[in-house]
Parts: structure tokens; sequence; C-alpha cells
């Protein structure tokens, strides 16, 4: 399987991997590789199915734009976004890449295809670039989740313009073929996806690479947990995490004074807030790591931070090592055999991968077995299946930022309950994942991230964002 951890885990912006850093990167790909842009007059860029219809609350138009600029999600200041795109409407024109600039306002040169959707996938965006000679470059591109991306026609499985990479060690596209693997050599799952890893990076940047990722969600956290005020796009919803947590530690500290008792759920209540913390980060367009998308970013957080700070691991920076090597495994064949897009499967796709993710982490780094791994990330899966993805407003807030709390403390059951067992089990992780697959196929569209079903038209709002 030619995909790394760092595709499952990337550093970006909120609020939504498919609907803005997919966006901003087929944006920034399709100018980098026009190779006439000092001839361009003019750009545009049309957007299809889901990106149309959640498009505005999930920041599709200021992600394109920031991609035109050759803005990158992990480069990008989160901060300096508005102020970027007042300038260009402003001026009314748009400098490509920094560097050529042609005429240009979000209301003119962004086209909202409400009502059509593309056959290869429903996130679609088509790119025109007008030449100074009259003719023009077009091209289409499917944001596919998580911040993959797939030009029109390309195969599945090459992916943000991927190519034959070295063989692996350990090739597998089943769960069935990775624990074989371990059975033949005796080597636990991390250490496989260890090993393949290798074969792109050494092992130093490895490790480094990892524990960026880990720092950043750890900051991302930590700066939830502290940060009040109304979220963006219309609804007026307040964040919660902060004030939560304020209450939580008030309460134990009460606690230590002997005056109050710390009730036995507390640890669990923090998770939840851990995840919530993320979420509110992201649905504000702030710095996040995409795991495996941002509507999902909170989960895998949660979790590594529970499992540093509540399970006591003697190394815990190798165990967070671990974790990610392991979750990611099981987020890449979830990407291949089914679908992380909430577009495309629902909210199943999302939060149920990420549950499944870090349910096998917590396991892995716990020293469980690869059959208890697979029995984790089954569960996690299992009890996800059938979720719609309905966010009113077309904003990643409700119920996105809850059902990312639901889901780490899942997680966490779904690793207690593999950890207490030996790996033996009904059904198997590639059931599950084909079983949800196919759920996805048969879910009706308006219940897959078009806010034209389920609590995005059964909540009446004051201000619909996506329309």
């Amino acid at each position: 399987m030619d995909m790394s951890v760092f595709d499952l885990f990337k550093i970006g912006i909120g609020p939504s991997s498919s609907h803005t850093v997919g966006p901003m990167v087929a944006a920034r790909r399709f100018l980098m590789e026009c190779g006439c842009l000092e001839k361009a007059v003019g750009i545009e860029a049309a957007l299809y199915g889901s990106l149309a219809l959640t498009g505005v609350g999930h920041a599709t138009d200021k992600a394109v734009i920031l991609g035109l600029l050759g803005e990158t999600p992990p480069g990008v200041d989160p901060d300096a976004v508005d102020g970027l795109l007042a300038h260009i409407e402003a001026e009314g024109r748009i400098n490509l890449l920094g560097k050529y600039p042609v005429r240009f306002t979000a209301g003119s040169n962004l086209l909202f295809h409400k009502t059509e959707s593309l056959p290869e996938h429903p996130n679609g965006i088509r790119f025109t670039l007008t030449l100074d000679d009259g003719s023009f470059v077009e091209r289409t591109f499917f944001s596919v989740g998580g911040g993959f991306i797939r030009e029109a026609g390309a195969p599945p499985d090459q992916l943000n313009g991927s190519s034959d990479a070295a063989p692996l060690p350990f090739p597998f596209q089943t769960m069935a073929e990775l624990l074989q693997h371990g059975q033949r050599t005796g080597w636990t799952i991390p250490r496989m996806l260890r090993a393949n890893e290798c074969t792109r990076i050494d092992e130093a940047a490895l490790d480094a690479g990892l524990d960026g990722i880990w720092q950043v969600m750890a900051d991302c956290i930590a700066h939830g947990l502290v940060t009040e005020g109304p979220l963006p796009g219309g609804l007026n919803v307040k964040r919660r995490a902060a004030k939560l947590w304020k209450q939580a530690t008030q309460a134990a500290k009460a606690g230590e004074g002997g005056s109050a008792h710390e009730p036995p759920h507390d640890a669990m209540h923090q998770v939840s807030l851990y995840a919530m913390a993320v979420n509110e980060e992201n649905a504000a367009g702030g710095r996040v790591v995409t795991a495996p998308t941002n509507g999902a970013a909170g989960i895998i957080p949660a979790v590594l931070r529970y499992y540093v700070e509540s399970c006591k691991p003697s190394d815990p920076v190798q165990g967070v090592r671990v974790f990610l090597l392991t979750a990611a495994a099981i987020g890449m064949l979830c990407k291949r055999n089914a679908s992380i897009s909430g577009a495309e499967i629902g909210c199943q796709g999302e939060v149920g991968v990420a549950c499944a993710m870090a349910a096998a982490g917590l396991v892995a780094a716990l020293g469980g077995t690869n059959e208890q791994i697979e029995n984790a990330a089954e569960i996690g899966i299992e009890h996800h299946l059938g979720m719609t993805c309905d966010p009113i407003g077309g904003l990643v807030q409700i119920p996105c930022i809850e059902r990312n709390g639901m889901g780490a403390i899942k997680a966490i059951t779904a690793a207690c309950l593999a950890l207490k067992g030996d790996g033996t089990h009904f059904v198997s992780l590639d059931d599950v994942i084909e079983t949800m697959r196919q759920t996805g196929a048969d879910m009706h569209n308006k219940y897959k991230e078009t806010s034209l079903g389920g609590l995005a038209i059964h909540v009446v709002t004051v201000n619909h964002a996506a329309c």
C-alpha cells in the first residue's frame, strides 16, 4: 500500500480536510503545473456537489483563494487569512502563486454548482485558467477525503500526484494480510509500519515527524482548553471546552483539599473535553492535524493525551510513536477499501474511522497483540456504522464537535474490551470496513455532507451559512 503515516496525519488548518485542505492543495497544484502563468489574464474555480452545497460553511471558497495565492495547509498562518482575503477583494485582483496578477473577486470567479455533481466523486472542483491569446487551460480534481486529492481520470490509488515508490517489506491491502505478516515474522503491526516507512525516510526523520505531529495535536488541545467565545459562521455556537475544563480543574483542586469528592467519571469527561477543544479549534479555522479528517480531528489527540497522562507509560515518547504508526495502518485500510470522506460515505467514514484508529493505537501502545489491535479497530467502526454527515448550516460545529468527544470515549471503551480478550472475535476488521463501504453506497446523498437532510434541515437556524 503506497501510503505513508504522514499522508494520514497532515498538519493544516480547519475547518475541513476535504473541503478546506484538499481544495487548497488542488488550487496550488493546478497553478504549479500550468507552466504559463505569465500569460494568464483570468482564473475561475467551479465547485460541484458537496463542495458547492457546504463549501461556504466549510471555508472552501477561502481555501481555493489561498491555494491560488500559493499558500499550503501547513504553511499558511491562520491569523493572516482574513487579511489576505480582504485585500484581494478590495483590490479586485489576485496574484497567482504570489507573482502573477489577474482580475479576481470571489463573487465572480468562484462558481457554486449546487445541483450538479461530477461522476467520479461528490467533491469535484474544476479550474480554468484563461490566457492572453484567448485560449485556456482546464483541469478537474476531486477532494476525496482527509486532504487527499485525485485528478479526474487518474487511477483511484493515485492520490496527491503520487507515483510508484520503493517496494515495501510488508505490503498489505487488507488486515488479514497484515496479520499474516505478523504471524510469519513475529513482528508487531507498529514495527512493520515502521519498516515500511523507512523505505521512504530514515528512522530519525520518521521519529521527528511523529513527534512533530503529536506536538501540534497537544498544542491544539492546550489552546482549545483556554480559548472562549463564539465560533464563526453565523450559528453563534459558543465554545464550551474552556469553560468546562476550568470547572473540572477547579473541582479537582477542591477535591485535593478535601472539600469535594471527584466523581469517578471525571477522567472520561476530560477526554471528551480534549476532543471538543480540538474540534472547536478546527471549527474556528485554527491549526489542527488531519486525523484522518478535520471533522474527526479531535479523537486521536484526545485518546493520545489520555494515554500519556492516565495510563502512566514508562516511555511515553516511544508509546506515542507506536500509537500513531498503528493508527495509520488502520486509516490506510479504511481509506483504500472504503472511504474517509463524509461526502462519500457519511460520518461513519470520519468519526467511525478515527475511533477505530485511536482504539487500535491505544491497544498497541499498551502492549496489545496484533489480534487485539485488529479487534479494537473493528469494535470502533462497528458501532459507528450508518452514521450520517448532516452539519447544521454547512458548518463543522453541530453535531461534529460533540461527536468527537463521544468518539474518543468509544475508542477507549473499544480498546478496553479488546485488551480483556485474546483477539478472537466474530466479525473481522476487513468485513466491517467492507460493510461500511456498502452502507455508505446505500446511504441517501442528503445524509452525506450536503446539509440537505437530517439535523441540517430539522433544526431551524437564523443564518444557514451554506445557503
